[in-house]
């Protein structure tokens, strides 16, 4: 009777560790691909999503050479995480490399880099007509707002000829202002992730 005991609650055991790797490995497959230019603020931002107390005045990443690995939580109860891979932006004629089964991609864009948003709007262009990124969803995060005037943004969007670019790709991108250091806009991007379709975008703001 002992033994039969100890079978059930083996069994018990393995169907939840089963059910458990199941859900995780939904959404750790579900690739979700971070790209920008050099010094867009992909790597703090990043940390910032993985944990929200990491990042303060001190914190000053060096620019990412290869691939950075990062795991964000979506939910406590259940337990849900998914896989960010961070590719660095010197790598960028690379990056085309990691599009097969990517379903998201977080597009970083440093606001107060003027000199850089009309060439990060190139390669966004190339992004959303890449073959292999047709169905995958598109988050372009306009960053370090914080050190930006709010004007940048609407000027930003427009250097970036979104207007433009949604019309010829014919796609749905949403849009979203963040921090890495305040953490605005932390919380949305986590919602996007998750799957939520009406993030907070303003869009009715562009020009």
């Amino acid at each position: 009777m002992i033994l039969f005991g100890f079978c059930d609650i083996g069994k018990i055991i393995f169907r939840e560790y089963i059910s458990t790797t199941f859900i995780l490995k939904i959404y750790t497959w579900k690739m979700c691909l971070c790209l920008g230019l050099p010094g867009s603020g992909k790597t703090l931002l990043l940390k910032r999503l993985q944990n929200q107390e990491a990042i303060d005045i001190t914190s000053n990443p060096t620019p990412t050479v290869g691939v950075n690995l990062a795991k964000v939580r979506l939910s406590e109860e259940p337990f849900v995480e998914i896989s960010i891979k961070e590719v660095g932006g010197a790598m960028a004629p690379i990056w085309k490399n990691y599009y097969v089964g990517t379903r998201e991609i977080i597009y970083v864009v440093d606001t107060s880099n003027l000199c850089q948003i009309a060439a990060a709007g190139t390669m966004l262009y190339g992004i959303l007509a890449d073959q292999y990124l047709k169905s995958a969803r598109i988050l372009l995060v306009l960053t370090k707002m914080d050190v930006s005037y709010r004007q940048m943004r609407n000027e930003a969007l427009l250097m970036l000829q979104m207007n433009r670019l949604k019309k010829e790709i014919g796609r749905e991108i949403t849009v979203l202002e963040a921090s890495a250091m305040s953490g605005e806009g932390a919380a949305e991007i986590i919602e996007w992730l998750r799957g939520k379709k009406k993030a907070k975008t303003n869009e009715n703001k562009v020009a």
